[in-house]
Order: structure tokens, then C-alpha cells, then sequence
């Protein structure tokens, strides 16, 4: 049996509440490499978090999860999400600064 290869999608994920200046980005960056999905994350300046990543569904839907049952859980208060078809535009998962 064969199996179809895995269409990698875009997850747009904004994370609200107190969640700038206690290690969100860099918890991230560790949980998305880990899973090996490429995009980026960076703070806005309205003081959420934006995480931008492409991979197999599967795994971007672990790493909301795997944030959501992190040290992080208790600053996040909402976590708006937005799936996209994936461009191919990055090539690993890294912090944005200036976004």
C-alpha cells in the first residue's frame, strides 16, 4: 500500500495576552526545530505574538500544543489560528525582529 506524501500547509498563529519578554520566541524556535517545521516567530507591537510556520498539518497542530503545554500556558490568553496553502519561502525556524 502506498502511502500519499503529506501536502505541507501555512499555519498563521497569533498568541495574545502577557506573552512578550518571558522566553515565548525562544521556546518556540526550540519546540519547532525539535518537530522540523520552518517558518519564524516574532512580537508585535500591540504585544502579541505572531508564529508563521510550514510543515505537515500534523506537526504544526503539535506545536500549538506542545506551546499551549508549556511553561507559556499560563500568559497565553487566546490563540488565533489561520491555515494557508505553504510557499517554500523559509528554510529553517528562527526569530523576526521588526515585524
Amino acid at each position: 500500500m502506498t502511502v500519499a506524501p503529506t501536502v505541507p500547509r501555512r499555519l498563521v498563529a497569533r498568541f495574545e495576552g502577557h506573552v512578550q519578554g518571558i522566553g515565548f520566541r525562544y521556546t518556540a524556535v526550540g519546540l519547532a526545530t525539535r518537530l522540523g517545521v520552518t517558518g519564524y516567530v516574532a512580537n508585535l507591537m500591540n504585544g502579541d505574538v505572531e508564529l508563521v510556520a510550514e510543515g505537515p498539518e500534523e506537526r504544526l497542530l503539535e506545536l500549538v500544543q506542545q506551546i499551549q503545554r508549556s511553561h507559556l500556558d499560563r500568559y497565553i490568553l487566546r490563540v488565533q489560528q489561520h491555515w494557508l496553502p505553504a510557499t517554500g519561502e523559509f528554510t529553517d525556524f528562527d526569530v523576526r525582529f521588526g515585524v
